[in-house]
């Protein structure tokens, strides 16, 4: 987005503030969570031709066959995700970036790999262009960052046939992932927490629809 477009009017913060309203009445009640998606203007992630759409709480195309997530899903997760300030934390499918944003807002060291090359070439632009302090990477998420490793939360915003090996092992003890999973057009938001390195639990939090997670790994899970 050319950066003459980038202004966050009233008009928008005002569509935010609507938006952030019915996300709490959907039951999203973590209060940080909540300021964070008030703070972040969700229309610069959006092309200007379809900006109206931004403050829908709806997913949107944002192309390479991705979409931007449905914000009542991103604050989902990172509610799931209980986050502290400070933590490392692996995004696996930076997509649009909204999501990376957001947890940089609230005082996250983020790490965020995204697949598709065009997808994270303009991603890496844009956030760079808004000055989100993001650390963006191109590479297969099934395999994490290993060099980075271990991280305190890992944040997966792409459908997953299984949970991936290689992202548990890059997983603190005490370290909390959250991941979508399921290869049907319906996954299951599941939350796993590492015990220890030889031990996890898993809780089940509803259904949603995600794209599929991309990468050479996804066949073998």
């Amino acid at each position: 987005m050319p950066a003459n477009q980038i202004t966050d009017s009233y008009r928008h913060q005002g569509m935010r503030r609507k938006l952030v309203e019915s996300l709490r009445q959907k039951g999203i009640v973590d209060e940080t969570v909540l300021a964070a998606l008030n703070h972040v203007p969700r229309h610069f992630f959006f092309d200007s031709s379809f900006l109206e759409f931004a403050y829908e709480d709806k997913a949107f195309p944002i192309g390479s066959g991705q979409t931007i997530s449905q914000p009542y899903t991103v604050a989902f997760q990172t509610q799931l995700l209980n986050p502290g300030r400070g933590m490392k934390i692996l995004e696996i499918g930076t997509g649009s970036g909204y999501q990376a944003c957001i947890l940089a807002v609230m005082g996250l060291k983020v790490y965020t790999i995204e697949r598709q090359k065009l997808l994270f070439d303009k991603t890496k632009a844009l956030l760079k262009e808004l000055n989100y302090r993001v650390n963006t990477y191109f590479g297969d998420g099934y395999l994490g960052l290993k060099a980075h490793a271990p991280f305190d939360r890992i944040l997966i915003t792409a459908a997953a046939p299984g949970i991936p090996e290689a992202l548990i092992n890059q997983l603190k003890p005490g370290g909390i992932m959250v991941i979508p999973v399921g290869a049907g057009d319906i996954q299951v938001m599941k939350r796993i927490i590492k015990i220890s390195d030889n031990e996890t639990t898993s809780e089940t939090h509803g259904t949603f629809r995600f794209v599929p997670m991309l990468g050479e790994k996804a066949r073998d899970i």
